[in-house]
């Protein structure tokens, strides 16, 4: 099983020291936690897409372009690009430009994404929220089947006998799909044997266990080759040597998100008590030791049989030092671990 990091380039306002990192300064910390992710052997890398003040990254595509100028060996991925507010044809150049600067190591994750912001800056309805991903997804990977493409929709002007350049680096672009759990994108993306990548926020991860069955369930529906059904699992959380320090130091961080969306979307806030029950054993929020992260990344994974598992570390702008000791705890103590139980897969 290989492992990564992801990122939406939180920059919230401290809560213990009240600071805030600038656009600029959480840019460069970014590309800093790439290359040393690279540098340790890491697999992936992801960014997320978000046009919100508390976060530094609303063109993913740009800040790995600029990554793939430090890193040798890892995969450069969105997390999610959110394409429903996005031009197919132009997403697609975008990472195909990225795929050749990189020599082969872009992929494009496909999503709804958590948060609507980009439906009205960019104008779109959320009327059609359902319709627009499904119809920019099969003109997605159109354009990555066909060249050149003749192409006709409802939500963009057609394609007649159209190139779209640069084309990838290798036969096809690296194209899967994100989902925080709906059953309806699990079924999706296995009929059209797409690499799936699962949302994990909140909750024991076991829960989408039967998701990854009816992925794999549907792929072979749509018969298709069993290579092809990757599956991405992920987690919160944080590691650090003492695994209460790593609880203790997420912790007003992860609280900070949980506000947010108490105002948002009228969550209860969570106790510290609850926090602490989420945290033992690393059972939902993947924060300890990392003999202890390990152990649950190994066990998730063995029973949904995961390709990959990617730890978001960053929550509410958790300190730059602490989310690069954790990637270094990753890549050298946590990675031989899972790998000696799990073995060492290549992400297709």
């Amino acid at each position: 099983m290989q492992l990564g990091v992801y990122s939406f380039g939180d920059r919230h306002r401290d809560p213990i020291t009240g600071d805030q990192v600038s656009v600029a300064d959480k840019l460069a910390q970014t590309l800093e936690r790439i290359k040393l992710a690279d540098e340790l052997g890491l697999g992936f890398y992801g960014l997320g897409e978000h046009h919100l003040a508390d976060y530094s990254i609303s063109n993913p595509g740009t800040v790995l372009a600029a990554a793939a100028s430090l890193t040798s060996r890892i995969t450069l991925s969105s997390a999610v690009t959110v394409l429903s507010t996005e031009d197919p044809v132009r997403v697609y150049q975008q990472f195909t430009t990225l795929d050749q600067l990189s020599r082969g190591r872009a992929e494009l994750l496909a999503g709804r994404g958590s948060f609507t912001e980009s439906f009205p800056l960019f104008g779109a309805s959320l009327e059609d929220y359902d319709e627009l991903f499904e119809e920019k997804l099969a003109l997605l990977l159109k354009l990555d089947r066909e060249d050149p493409i003749t192409w006709s929709g409802k939500f963009r002007e057609p394609l007649a006998d159209a190139r779209v350049l640069p084309r990838p680096y290798g036969s096809r672009l690296r194209i899967s799909v994100g989902t925080g759990g709906n059953p309806e994108s699990s079924i999706r993306a296995g009929l059209l044997g797409l690499p799936v990548v699962y949302a994990v926020i909140g909750g024991e991860p076991e829960r989408f266990a039967p998701l990854v069955d009816l992925y794999r369930r549907a792929g072979e529906a749509g018969e298709q080759e069993p290579e092809r059904l990757n599956v991405t699992m992920s987690a919160i959380g944080l590691i650090a040597r003492r695994s209460q320090d790593a609880k203790d130091a997420f912790y007003p961080y992860w609280l900070e998100t949980m506000k947010y969306g108490s105002r948002a979307r009228g969550w209860p806030v969570p106790s510290r008590a609850e926090y602490d029950s989420w945290t033992r054993d690393a059972q939902s929020i993947f924060a300890g030791s990392p003999e202890e992260v390990a152990e649950r990344l190994i066990s998730v994974g063995r029973l949904v049989n995961a390709d990959r598992y990617a730890m978001q570390m960053d929550w509410s702008g958790v300190p730059h030092e602490l989310v690069m000791d954790a990637i270094e705890l990753l890549g050298t103590e946590v990675m031989p671990l899972v790998h000696k139980e799990l073995g060492q897969s290549t992400v297709e």
